[in-house]
């Protein structure tokens, strides 16, 4: 995308009036090159609308440009009408690679999802998840009594991750946050910081008592009995973010938020 003149775009909305109502607009004014020919996709939502849309178009390979119009704007552009060519033209790109999730459930079958934020495994009954987790071939954590636990990326740490009180991580810091969900055994445990590159077991225990789903984003696998998850290197993504409004500088600023 540097050095490179945008003149097409195409829009996608959400089902919201206003997103729907804007992406009109947007489309009279700049008119709407369909996303074969487009250069840019201009995504009209909130963040959960951004994720569909990434996980919709990825393939395309078109940067995705967001615009706010929905009730949470994270990864969202300010919406405004005017210069938005101009905007793109001189928006800073953030090239994201996803988490890769293999989930093996009871009947043996294999479910496989990406997932740009995190990946969940979370209790469905009123009993708490016993999970064994181990890291690159090594068990780690023998044992886990929980509501679930969470591996985030870099963009995925200041959502759910961060709920779960799990750290914020740099957009450029190679890491990825194994975070619990409301811990019960062992109680003081807060989780830990991982290579990128680390290859993440979650074995289920006790899973016809406890049962288990595992959730890529917006992908859910049910009764799972195992879940592998390691950084894609091979799919990546590009978001484009305002001038001095980088996807890395809304993380570091969150840190400092009150």
């Amino acid at each position: 995308m540097k050095n490179l003149f945008v003149t097409r775009l195409t829009f996608v909305a959400s089902s919201r009036p206003e997103a729907e109502e804007a992406r009109d607009k947007l489309v009279a004014r700049y008119g709407d090159a369909g996303v074969d020919e487009a250069q840019v996709i201009v995504a009209l939502g909130g963040d959960g609308f951004m994720l569909e849309t990434v996980h919709a178009l990825m393939a395309s390979g078109k940067p995705i440009y967001g615009m706010n119009k929905g009730s949470v704007g994270f990864l969202m552009n300010e919406y405004a009408d005017d210069d938005l060519l101009g905007r793109i033209n001189s928006a800073e790109q953030a090239q994201i690679h996803p988490l890769r999730m293999q989930a093996v459930d009871v009947e043996g079958k294999t479910h496989e999802a990406i997932a740009f934020n995190e990946v969940s495994l979370l209790r469905t009954t009123r009993q708490a998840a016993k999970l064994r987790i181990s890291v690159d071939g090594r068990v780690r954590l023998p044992e886990l009594i929980c509501d679930g636990a969470l591996i985030s990326t870099p963009m995925g740490s200041t959502a759910y991750n961060l709920s779960a009180h799990g750290p914020i991580i740099p957009m450029d810091s190679k890491i990825l946050a194994l975070t619990p969900i409301s811990a019960f055994r062992p109680r003081r445990w807060r989780g830990a910081l991982l290579s990128h590159n680390a290859r993440i077991r979650l074995e289920v225990l006790e899973g016809a008592k406890r049962p288990v789903s595992a959730v890529a984003d917006n992908f859910e696998a049910p009764n799972v009995l195992e879940v592998y998850v390691a950084e894609d290197r091979d799919v990546h993504l590009c978001m484009l973010f305002d001038a001095g409004r980088s996807l890395g500088e809304r993380v570091l600023a969150e840190q400092f938020s009150v």
